[in-house]
């Protein structure tokens, strides 16, 4: 679906009366992958493709969704949410926390649908909970803050799809602000708005097409592994409460105390901490070039030290490397498939993009999605047919 007036038709397809339409964006992170449930620093920010809805209430105790992507249409009375496995599984999620936290919601319809790809890497999941959980905010006067109604997302996505993901996608889904990118502290929630100065640069998401999958066990085994890494560093140093305590020497001085799993793992989560920090300061400076160096160290940590990343990721981001008008690249998001997120060079970036995408079309038989995309603004209501 690409746009509000469709997710409005596809209401009316299916139900009577009146509806309001809201849009939840996904979102990109610029650098600092898998450090968010690691009590690092993350980059993020809300982009111009996500997910439409279009809700009312239907006094009734039943919610019914339509999901115009999937063509596919769920009803659940809602004194007896469970879990169902597939798409319903993340709304579904969304209901069994707002009731848990004690919020009393009514029946309502619903249609929803979006331009942001699942398995991407863009966040589709995350944009569909916490844009739900707005949606259900503004219609039945929950008055949930923006940070509670991340929270909520991130514990739905705990719950049922069962990825014990981080705050950040749901945090920059709702915080998101246009040309402007988001310095989130993921032990605080402290977070500080950085303009998106790219002059003369794009940025292009290549999705390599592979569809990643974050809740078949990969994600939360990596969790698992920093987890147990950081407690040996803690019972070393009680001082230590975090990685952000822990710089990468002491990693390296430590490796004998570390299965080769632990050491890599953490190994790479002290690294991009630092690369984080790193990339504020040039982002303040304008220095692109050198922002765009740390996303290829990045990517190289992501592959070779986190290991979720996959042989047509790496090709991706190698081409890319090839090309002087590429500035940096990376897989972006949880990885295992999804896309790369590249720093282009505006008046080469068609042709780049061409030679990259053949390149991986003749290696692999893919033909790559290309995503040309620009920062947004946050979970919000449509509220005129200009914004339609």
């Amino acid at each position: 679906m690409q746009s509000a007036s469709e997710a409005i038709n596809n209401f009316k397809k299916h139900f009577s009366g009146d509806c309001r339409v809201f849009f939840a964006p996904g979102r990109i992170n610029l650098i600092g992958e898998h450090i968010d449930y690691n009590d690092g620093f993350v980059l993020p920010a809300a982009i111009n493709k996500g997910i439409w809805f279009a809700i009312a209430p239907n006094n009734t105790n039943t919610a019914t969704f339509v999901a115009c992507d999937f063509d596919d249409t769920f009803s659940i009375d809602l004194a007896e949410v469970k879990n169902i496995n597939g798409w319903q599984s993340y709304v579904l999620g969304v209901l069994h926390i707002l009731q848990k936290e004690g919020y009393s919601i009514s029946g309502f319809n619903c249609t929803f649908g979006g331009n942001v790809p699942a398995g991407a890497g863009l966040s589709s999941s995350a944009a569909l909970e916490a844009g739900l959980i707005y949606c259900l905010s503004q219609l039945f006067q929950l008055n949930i803050s923006r940070l509670n109604m991340a929270l909520l997302a991130q514990k739905a996505e705990h719950a049922y799809p069962n990825t014990k993901c981080g705050i950040m996608d749901m945090f920059a889904s709702l915080h998101g602000k246009k040309d402007h990118c988001i310095l989130l502290d993921c032990t605080s929630l402290e977070f500080t708005y950085f303009p998106i100065v790219l002059d003369k640069y794009d940025w292009v998401l290549i999705n390599s097409k592979v569809r990643h999958s974050l809740n078949d066990g990969a994600y939360n085994k990596r969790r698992e592994v920093a987890s147990s890494a950081l407690n040996m560093f803690k019972s070393v140093n009680q001082k230590i409460t975090s990685y952000r305590n822990i710089l990468p020497l002491m990693v390296e001085q430590l490796k004998y105390a570390l299965n080769e799993e632990e050491f890599k793992r953490s190994l790479y989560i002290t690294q991009e901490i630092e690369r984080v920090q790193a990339a504020t300061k040039y982002l303040q400076e304008g220095n692109l070039i050198a922002f765009g160096k740390l996303m290829y160290q990045t990517h190289n940590g992501l592959s070779n030290l986190y290991n979720v990343s996959c042989p047509q990721l790496d090709y991706l981001v190698t081409q890319a490397s090839f090309n002087n008008a590429v500035i940096g690249a990376r897989l972006m998001g949880g990885g295992f498939g999804g896309c790369t997120i590249n720093l282009i060079e505006k008046e080469s970036r068609e042709a780049v993009v061409a030679n990259i995408t053949t390149c991986y079309q003749n290696t692999f038989g893919i033909t790559p999605e290309v995503y040309v995309v620009e920062s947004s603004n946050g979970v919000h209501e449509l509220l005129n047919e200009q914004q339609f």
